[in-house]
């Protein structure tokens, strides 16, 4: 092989790699999305959105609630055997409000308990938690 066609070899393989590359930064994870669900408390219920990115290699993003719409950025967020866990961490009136997400996904659905404690203590029971993925969001 001359010089000339080995450089035209590793010139084709550069761009055969840089576009199997690009493909696959192009395939969504399968929690990537726009996600709602709604929890209930002293009568009132209230709509939350968790839109969901990959960064890193793991799942990251922001939960979207209460009157204003505040966003809560997630942490230490973990996906793997199809379970999705994170943590939101916010504060008020003072205390501090740790909630721990835990959900299988299927489809278009992720299911799972949802653990919240204020300055460290348990609130309640484990609640049921049920987020559906927006239609326009599909992998």
């Amino acid at each position: 092989m001359t010089r000339r066609n080995f450089a035209l070899c590793i010139v084709a393989l550069t761009f055969a790699l840089a576009g199997v590359a690009r493909a696959a930064d192009d395939k969504k994870a399968p929690y990537e999305g726009t996600w709602k669900w709604t929890v209930s408390f002293n009568n009132n219920t209230r709509e939350q959105t968790m839109k969901l990115k990959t960064e890193d290699g793991k799942p990251a993003g922001v939960v979207i609630s209460g009157q204003n719409n505040t966003e809560t950025k997630i942490e230490d967020a973990s996906f793997k055997d199809g379970v999705l866990g994170f943590t939101t961490t916010r504060e008020r009136n003072g205390a501090k409000m740790v909630s721990k997400y835990n959900g299988k996904l299927e489809g278009d659905t992720i299911k799972g308990k949802i653990e919240t404690t204020r300055d460290g203590n348990p609130v309640g029971e484990p609640r049921d938690w049920e987020a559906k993925r927006e239609k326009a969001d599909k992998a």
